[in-house]
């Protein structure tokens, strides 16, 4: 309890200051982003750790895959667990130190090629695996039912590439960056796996590059990007530039310095919407809770900005303000209320029926906010799906936690959380653009309703 509260006077802070963007999702701990455009929008997908991972450094408690997805950068939807350590049969059941299904779900990466999504998982440090689907979303099979990487190359943190020739390059590795070609099917190797002689480590020598994992490559007018996790420990994030997508590369430097913040961090890199973004991870939520390191790590981003000879500006440490939106909410239409742009005290869940996911855990006092909500036709009135079990009420604001209150909703016990109703309340007219609050309240202590979807007329 006196968590929940810690972290609602914190974030009820950052709210009323501005800072509330930066992690961008705070209903699950996510790591590892690997950013994926697909027509007009980000598909993000993360790694996840565990709520009760344990205490200390490098103690990962991982199981499945997540994705988020977003068209104006600042509310993310939750999408659900996209694949697990089970889409893969040769994973360990019970791998020692690991715990074979229980744990080792790290780094992914997912790219599409002729309609088809391809994912690359790390799976446990037994080698790195690739999964197929024709939707983003999934579902995903695996069509090798092996590895496609062996656990002998430094096999973690895959990166995808397709040149603009149409050859895939596949680069992967810690300590260590290998690379491989892959054959136009995606699940196959084209010729040798070679390790990078650019990033190679040299005993007793120095190390210009400062290369420790997370690959992230890319191309811009006609230039070869290689970002990754840099210095550790804490790591920030550098980069090299190549005129070939195989090297050899040189050092230009840092996008992010390590920060005592953290002691990891992974890039991820696009352009969407005429801007360049880079996102990576921080501890923050987990600090906000307790003082001690638990591999609780939650995503982040910022815009990325190039100067005239394509070298990189370098940025501050992730910042919580976080980005301007690239586009609106339309409230006429349902939204699920999964899509969060910044959450206190809630979490989200799955489940196998036709209300998918939806946003739970809900106490007195907890709030989540919608950025860049287009009311261009007014507002008269307010619909929202729920599920009680004590039942309260939804306070809708404008603009800030204390903002002009447009109504209230009340949710009525309904005899249990799966059992999904729609409420309405009259509300105030709302004109023009703005950021939307629902805060909830309820008896104390108690879990009021599970919120599925919502809309205004």
């Amino acid at each position: 309890m006196l968590n929940r509260l810690f972290v609602f006077v914190v974030c009820l802070f950052y709210s009323y200051a501005g800072y509330t963007q930066n992690p961008i999702i705070q209903t699950k701990y996510t790591a590892d982003p690997a950013p994926l455009v697909y027509k007009d929008t980000v598909f993000l997908y993360t790694s996840h750790d565990e709520d009760n991972s344990p205490v200390g450094q490098g103690k990962f408690l991982m199981r499945d895959w997540l994705c988020y997805t977003s068209t104006d950068m600042v509310n993310w939807t939750d999408r659900g667990t996209v694949a697990s350590l089970r889409n893969f049969e040769w994973a360990d059941k019970a791998i020692t130190g690991w715990g074979g299904f229980e744990n080792g779900a790290w780094a992914p990466h997912t790219i599409e090629r002729d309609g088809k999504f391809y994912m690359y998982c790390p799976v446990q440090g037994r080698g790195i695996g690739v999964l197929v689907a024709d939707n983003p979303l999934g579902p995903f099979i695996d069509p090798l039912g092996k590895p496609l990487i062996g656990d002998k190359y430094d096999s973690i943190d895959p990166s995808v590439f397709i040149d603009d020739d149409g050859q895939a390059y596949l680069y992967w590795g810690n300590p260590n960056l290998w690379y491989a070609k892959l054959n136009k099917d995606m699940i196959s190797l084209s010729g040798e796996i070679i390790k990078d002689a650019s990033f190679a480590k040299v005993k007793d020598q120095p190390d210009p590059f400062h290369y420790q994992e997370g690959p992230w490559a890319y191309k811009r007018n006609g230039k070869y990007y290689m970002a990754y996790a840099s210095t550790c420990c804490p790591e920030g994030i550098g980069y090299a530039m190549s005129d070939s997508p195989v090297g050899p590369w040189e050092y230009k430097g840092y996008i992010m310095p390590p920060n005592k913040k953290s002691t990891g961090n992974h890039p991820g890199i696009i352009d969407y919407k005429g801007k360049s973004y880079v996102f990576g991870f921080n501890f923050r939520l987990n600090f906000m809770i307790t003082d001690k390191h638990h591999e609780r790590r939650s995503v982040c981003v910022a815009e990325l900005r190039y100067n005239p000879d394509g070298t990189i500006q370098e940025l501050p440490w992730w910042t919580e303000e976080g980005l301007e939106e690239t586009g609106s909410i339309d409230p006429y239409v349902v939204n699920q209320a999964e899509t969060i742009a910044w959450a206190s005290g809630l979490k989200t869940a799955q489940d196998s029926s036709a209300e998918g996911i939806y946003v739970t855990q809900i106490n007195d006092g907890d709030y989540m906010k919608v950025r860049g909500v287009n009311f261009q036709r007014g507002s008269k009135a307010f619909y929202a799906n729920v599920a009680s079990l004590s039942g309260g009420s939804i306070e809708i604001r404008l603009d800030s936690l204390g903002g002009k209150l447009m109504g209230v909703c009340d949710v009525k016990t309904r005899g249990g959380l799966e059992r999904w109703k729609t409420v309405t309340a009259k509300i105030s007219k709302a004109n023009g653009t703005h950021d939307v609050y629902f805060v909830f309240k309820g008896v104390k202590g108690a879990d009021l309703f599970n919120f599925n979807w919502w809309r205004f007329s």
